[in-house]
Formats: structure tokens, sequence, C-alpha cells
């Protein structure tokens, strides 16, 4: 398997040396940058399969880089660790409701952070392979596009498979409404908000069998998440 792009963007010129060491030292393929308009551009350029973001960067700010990180199609899905000296719980909020994966504030140590990158690293790595992804009791195949639940062949529409494998793709986190748009239908669809409510209730009623669980979670103001049952 290929070594794991990582786009590291820290305007510390010492902190970025030091973690860029570390990752090149765990077999990762890391470009660094100290600008957000740059991170745009690289992050473009070569999508990576992860992304630790500064909040206090030069050029456009970090918050700012994730939210259109999140609103391109083609770089919607790839994970976000963010990095701040802020410790206010409002800002912590609202750097994972802009769409963050995680968030660690400085100080920190990077045996930390390296290990929280490779915990995320083995939950994406089987649908950047193309190897069957599992969550919970639920299996997609997305070479062969089959989905099984307890063993049992499940019967998917184009949308609903789409959704579900973002969904699994990010299992246990919550997505508003606008993110699965963007995520699963693209940017610049003209597909209305609710419209994403049909489909959870059609990707409920495909993946749901009898005696288990509904593993779609509704988190009432926020969204849905998918959840391991």
């Amino acid at each position: 398997m290929s070594a794991a792009k990582l786009l590291l963007v820290e305007d510390d010129p010492a902190l970025s040396e030091l973690l860029e060491y570390r990752f090149q030292n765990e077999g990762y393929n890391v470009r660094c940058t100290s600008d957000g308009d740059e991170a745009l551009v690289l992050a473009a350029e070569d999508v990576p399969d992860l992304i630790i973001l500064d909040w206090m960067i030069e050029g456009t700010s970090g918050i700012e880089v994730c939210r259109r990180l999140r609103r391109d199609k083609e770089t919607a899905h790839v994970p976000i660790i963010m990095l701040t000296a802020r410790e206010a719980e409002d800002d912590r909020i609202r750097g994972l409701e802009t769409g963050a994966d995680d968030y660690l504030t400085k100080p920190f140590s990077p045996r930390e952070l390296l290990a929280r990158v490779a915990a995320v690293m083995r939950r994406i790595r089987p649908a950047l392979a193309g190897e069957t992804i599992e969550v919970g009791d639920i299996k997609l195949d997305p070479v062969a596009h089959k989905v099984q639940r307890r063993g049992r062949s499940l019967q998917l529409g184009p949308t609903e498979y789409r959704l579900l494998k973002f969904f699994m793709e990010s299992p246990g986190r919550v997505f508003s409404r606008g993110q699965l748009l963007d995520g699963v239908w693209g940017t610049g669809s003209d597909i209305e908000l609710r419209t994403v409510d049909v489909h959870i209730r059609r990707l409920r009623k495909a993946i749901g069998i009898e005696t288990a669980k509904d593993p779609i979670r509704t988190v009432r103001s926020a969204g849905y998440a998918l959840e391991a049952t």
C-alpha cells in the first residue's frame, strides 16, 4: 500500500519542521505550508489523505480553509485535525462545526498527534484501498458496489449507496444536511436540503432488517450520524 499523503499547514517553523520529521519517520508522504491560500492550492492539486491544519496561519485563516475544503466535492471527505492555541470551548465547537474531525490545543505532545492521525488512518484506509468497509454489522464493498448486513445482501439505489458510503467513511461523525448535500451530491447541486431527509428515509428502509437497531442516528438541530450497532 502506498504511503499516506499528509498536508501539514502550520506557521510555526520549528513545530512544522518537527512534525514533518516525525511523520516522515512514520512513513507518511508530507507536504508543508504556512499559508492558508497555498494550502487550498496544494489540496486541489493533489488531494491528501489527511490534513493537519493550524487555526492561526498566514493568508486565509485555518477555519476558513477548513470551511472551503468541506465545500469542495474533491476534498469534502478528507479528515482534518485542527491545531490551535485557542482554549475557549466556543472556539473548539466552532472548529468542529465547520467540519474538523478532531481538535488539538497547543501545546500538545507530538506523540498524541501521531496517535490521533494513526487512528483516523486506520479508519479511512479500507476506503482508500478499495477494501471492504465495515461499521458494526454493515459491510460495504466499494469495488463490487455490494452492501451486506448480518450476511444478508441489501439492495440500495445509487444515491442511497453513495450516502451510506459517505457515512461509513466517518462513522459516528454528525453531518449536517448541508455537509451531506455537498459530500454526496456535490457543491454545485441544485438539490434542496429537504431532499436529504427523503434519501435518509430511503436508506433507513434499505438497510433495515428485523431485530436490528437503526444505525442512523438523528441529532436534533444538527443532522445525522451512522453508529456501529
